[in-house]
């Protein structure tokens, strides 16, 4: 190719395709050079795609201000940041670029265009989050305003209550605002661009996938919303949606939003009694489901689950059944209705509700420590704003071109804030995973991002540890060029997983999201992105408070510490949009599980410590609550179906650390007089757990012990019993209050002769 043939594909072609062969086929870069057009752009698109070389090239040939301006500069570092091709922002930052305005100043005004509208200059990550801080209305009213769509705009930003006077909160924010969630996450998109890409439905057999376009998702939800309300559901009304990760089961939140019904999503692998009385707390009027679901090459029965649980729930008025497979079910007439049969006969047109900011949205049950699960209800408003401004920002998130990977079940809540809400409510592109990391083989995530071409990728600890135990080759057979940024959701991820999910996944040019939040909190709380231009990424450690949080760790006496690798409470010291509005018909469970432990702060459950830089790393739940492959499951909540057995007379349920898992449970039981094995009686246990809440609740490791170790005052001393259960025995700390002191030692011994076995 001459330089003449070279100068014409480039003007008549494509400028990028250009760059890729340049750097493919070793052309002269100088060529560039030699004409204005191409100078004006080789760069910033250099750049964008990693070519050093070819950017070092640049620098060296016309150094930082390229034609006397540094709009190319500024497009360069933008554009390598974006595609994640750290190496190149380094040298260009390294190389005096930029030298006229603060680093990060480029960074935040290209993510974060509401930089511009706030009242004092913004130039730096540290400054954003001071400001966040300290003109903390400002800072949620420009963003709410520029944001979302409204039909009305809100009168004050909140209420000003703090959580001081606990007994009088009240979640409120961006009030006397009238809203629609399904506005905001459909119908503006598809006005805009109804042929873009929402929803990629990734099912579970490999390669057959289903892509949704926003025009699509517009009509299916609106076909939905006139079902739904074709069956007496009215605003206000609750909703259950039991189904498997699909996309009906976002067509049915979205249409629950849309005429203000609330929607509660149970985790399609509870048991019927879990299913029931979460239907009973809520008092759903309609169950949405499945004939059966599909996932990891296996048949789950939903319908059947819904069958036997509605055995109790008299109030229910119908049933209405997608069926995701074609084989035969049990249909009751006089309350099953097929979906399949009838959505095509409602329009694909539906008013949407105008709802207040704080209606409630959604309902979402979590593990508590009393052993009964608790309905934190989220608002319309707040929650959509931070679960949306979280997506784009944690994630470096491109709304325009990006495809979002999160491969969580959206019967959790990082299936609803970041599979649905918040990723549609940027117009973005989201994935819906139905399989598992492991179906057909160990490179089904690999395969995916490689087929879908994910750029960010979410995933839980547990997943990330199971398949660092299948091995790398697994990993090596896919290309993952696509990738821009990892995350991590769920527990706390140890190093040794951090740095497998760098160096192996993210090829050691993804950052890392260490994602830690909750049920409770909605959206991201804690997360080392987004961060300052300088800044590093610690292994294991979540790090920073994301803007508008304020954190504080709380001693022993419950007060607030500023002690440096202490490790205290986690608590969070002002209200924030996206927090839980209250527990569904129990607000005073909800003010004395967050608000009373800690007067004036909210209190996480987490444990936690600050490292002399300032940043923060999550040790773990501080309360009778286990986290089991990032499901939340509460001790009292097992140790009440254990005690159900005939055989049991007393029983404690611990978590303890396990390698897969984060945590596992470990189970101390007190027998009765039996002629039964003890293992018959596991086995037993086992399945009653099971059958009662769900399989990730099935203690791991069941020990007959003579006794508990209990308090003067009768409280069992979990404390030690985990301490035990660690292999810990040499440390188990102050036995001053345990009433009889013999009962340690028996249970040392019963320890020991299991772990001899």
């Amino acid at each position: 190719m001459d330089k003449k043939e070279f100068f014409k594909y480039a003007k008549e072609n494509n400028i990028i395709k250009l760059c890729e062969m340049a750097d493919q086929y070793d052309i002269d870069v100088d060529l560039f050079f030699d004409d204005d057009y191409l100078e004006r752009n080789v760069l910033h698109i250099a750049a964008s795609r990693g070519f050093l070389d070819m950017v070092k090239i640049a620098i060296e040939k016309y150094g930082v201000n390229i034609n006397g301006t540094d709009i190319c500069e500024l497009r360069a570092i933008d554009y390598a940041d974006e595609n994640g091709h750290y190496n190149v922002v380094e040298y260009l930052l390294q190389n005096g670029i930029m030298d006229n305005l603060k680093e990060d100043s480029k960074f935040l005004t290209s993510k974060f265009p509401e930089v511009k509208l706030f009242s004092k200059s913004i130039n730096s990550y540290e400054d954003l989050y001071n400001f966040s801080i300290e003109n903390n209305e400002e800072f949620w009213r420009t963003l709410a305003l520029n944001r979302l769509e409204w039909f009305k705009e809100f009168d004050k930003v909140n209420n000003g209550l703090d959580f001081n006077d606990y007994e009088n909160y009240e979640h409120k924010w961006f009030i006397n605002g009238k809203i629609n969630v399904s506005v905001n996450c459909v119908d503006r998109h598809y006005k805009k661009n109804p042929n873009k890409t929402a929803v990629i439905w990734d099912k579970d057999e490999p390669g057959t996938e289903q892509y949704v376009t926003y025009s699509e998702l517009y009509k299916l939800m609106n076909k939905f919303s006139n079902m739904i309300r074709h069956f007496n559901v009215k605003k206000g009304d609750s909703v259950i949606i039991y189904l498997p990760t699909s996309l009906y089961a976002i067509a049915a939140m979205l249409a629950c939003a849309r005429i203000g019904a609330v929607h509660s999503v149970v985790f399609g692998g509870f048991s019927s009694e879990s299913l029931a009385s979460r239907i009973q707390n809520c008092q759903a009027k309609i169950v949405i489901t499945s004939n059966q679901g599909v996932r990891g090459g296996r048949f789950i029965e939903f319908k059947q689950t819904v069958d036997t649980a509605i055995e109790t729930c008299p109030f229910v008025e119908h049933v209405l059944v997608y069926k995701r497979t074609d084989n035969p079910f049990q249909v009751n007439k006089d309350k099953d209705i097929i979906i399949d049969d009838i959505i095509d006969t409602f329009p694909d047109e539906c008013e949407p509700e105008i709802m207040d900011s704080n209606d409630p949205l959604f309902i979402l049950f979590t593990s508590g420590s009393t052993g009964k699960p608790k309905g934190l209800v989220h608002s319309n408003a707040g929650y959509l704003l931070q679960a949306s401004l979280t997506q784009q920002l944690v994630f470096n998130y491109d709304c325009e071109k990006d495809v979002f990977g999160c491969l969580a079940d959206i019967g959790w809540i990082t299936g609803h804030s970041y599979v649905v809400y918040g990723t549609l409510c940027n117009g973005g592109t989201t994935v819906l995973f139905e399989s598992t990391p492991t179906y057909p083989d160990p490179s089904r995530y690999w395969q995916t991002v490689e087929r879908l071409k994910i750029n960010q990728l979410y995933l839980a600890p547990t997943a990330i540890r199971l398949l660092i135990k299948h091995g790398d080759e697994w990993l090596k057979k896919h290309d993952k060029s696509s990738l821009k940024c990892l995350g991590s959701v769920g527990e706390p991820i140890n190093v040794e997983a951090w740095n497998w999910f760098y160096e192996k996944v993210g090829e050691k040019r993804c950052k890392i999201a260490d994602t830690w939040w909750q049920t409770e909190t909605g959206a991201h709380c804690i997360t080392p992105l987004p961060c300052g231009s300088n800044d590093i990424l610690k292994p294991g450690m979540a790090m920073r408070p994301f803007f508008g949080i304020q954190l504080a760790l709380m001693d022993q006496n419950g007060n607030e510490s500023d002690t440096k690798h202490i490790e205290g409470m986690l608590c969070i010291k002002k209200p924030w949009p996206s927090m839980a509005m209250t527990v569904f018909g129990d607000d005073q469970r909800f003010k004395e599980t967050y608000l009373k432990p800690y007067r004036g702060y909210f209190f996480t459950g987490d444990g936690a410590f600050f490292d002399n830089d300032g940043h923060i790393k999550i040790t773990g739940r501080v309360d009778d609550v286990m986290n089991v492959s990032g499901h939340r499951i509460g001790t009292a909540e097992i140790e009440n179906i254990l005690s159900e057995h005939p055989d049991v007379a007393e029983s404690a349920v611990v978590g303890v650390p396990h390698e897969l898992t984060g945590e596992a449970v470990f189970a101390y039981i007190v027998l009765k007089e039996t002629q039964k094995s003890e293992q018959e009686i596991f086995k037993q246990l086992k399945n009653l757990v099971k059958k009662k809440i769900a399989s990730h609740a099935i203690p791991n490791t069941i020990l007959v012990t003579p006794n508990l170790p209990k308090t003067r005052s009768g409280k069992i001393m979990r404390r030690i019993l985990r301490k035990i259960a660690s292999n810990q025995i040499e440390d188990l700390g102050d036995l001053s209050t345990i009433s009889e002191s013999n009962v340690i030692e028996e249970i040392i011994q019963s320890f020991r002769s299991m772990s001899s076995k």
